[in-house]
């Protein structure tokens, strides 16, 4: 299992046998684990003969279902858990909230400190993306890279949080807050109720939707930093209206692609260091969930 930023890639158990471990055959529903699950003890064990592929397993793969009535892998120690999961995201986010609070607190964003604020932000956003880049292509969960990049990531925001609340609208961050928390309630809701069936099909368009969104997002910021204004006007009026739905919505798709992630590293046995890949995938669709809810209710509160 491998978790990154959506803005880059998505990758499931496979890392040698193609993108995102669509080459492989996935097992039929209801049939034996221990033959098709990449972390079963044995001769498919990957850590325990190195020279076999570990990733051959494609939890993906449209010839069965996964999501409904996966074949469960047999509990060995130290094989990864639900609470891992949740334990780890809540120490990550809780660093970014934490972070991004201290940040709101120490950083003023009045006249006389603002110049100051904004560049303690961007180097904190820049240091946190290089971070979160050399988290994604890791094999292995470093956690104090992870809990680095959050505190680095939380500096940001408070900043960005503290800018918009008060030039802005004041009380559009907690609105932004609820938002995201509506969208998180939401989509796990619609998956646990399988309305959300992550196939391979879903996959393809989520990662050819988010590339083409983050390239016209590029390219509106170069036409702003060299032409000036709003750029091609991507982020403000209608268009940005438009777009900060879009980038919501694909939000909560990154969120359905995370959730099956930590469904399947539960059902076939990943090691439990793997859920600080869960915590930190799902730790960077909520920001990108929140910047996007924070942006589109800027522009909706500053058209009043």
């Amino acid at each position: 299992m491998r978790s990154s930023n959506p803005v880059f890639s998505r990758r499931g158990f496979s890392r040698d046998n193609g993108y995102a471990g669509f080459n492989a055959q996935q097992p039929q529903a209801g049939g034996p684990a221990a033959g098709a699950n990449p972390y079963a003890q044995g001769t498919g064990d990957p850590y325990a003969q190195p020279g076999t592929n570990p990733y051959a397993t494609n939890p993906y793969a449209p010839t069965a279902d996964t999501q409904a009535g996966a074949p469960q892998a047999p509990a060995r120690p130290g094989a990864m858990t639900i609470d891992d999961v949740v334990t780890r995201t809540a120490m990550t986010l809780g660093t970014v909230v934490l972070t991004a609070i201290l940040s709101w607190v120490l950083l003023p964003v009045d006249e006389a400190n603002i110049g100051t604020s904004y560049g303690i932000a961007i180097g904190a956003a820049l240091v946190a993306m290089v971070l979160a880049l050399v988290q994604s292509f890791k094999r292995k969960a470093s956690p104090a890279l992870i809990l680095s990049y959050a505190a680095f990531e939380g500096v940001f925001l408070g900043v960005i949080s503290s800018a918009v609340s008060t030039y802005i609208a004041n009380g559009v961050v907690a609105q932004a807050v609820l938002g995201t928390m509506a969208v998180f309630a939401g989509v796990l809701i619609a998956y646990k109720m399988r309305w959300i069936r992550v196939t391979r099909r879903f996959y393809g368009f989520v990662m050819a939707a988010a590339m083409g969104f983050v390239l016209l997002m590029m390219v509106n910021l170069l036409f702003a930093v060299f032409g000036g204004g709003d750029g091609l006007g991507f982020r403000s009026g209608g268009l940005g209206i438009l777009f900060g739905v879009i980038g919501i919505i694909l939000g909560a798709c990154f969120l359905a692609l995370d959730f099956k992630q930590v469904e399947d590293g539960i059902t076939y046995g990943a090691p439990r260091e793997e859920s600080w890949l869960a915590a930190f995938g799902l730790t960077l669709t909520l920001v990108w969930i929140y910047l996007e809810m924070l942006r589109l209710l800027s522009i909706l509160q500053g058209d009043d």
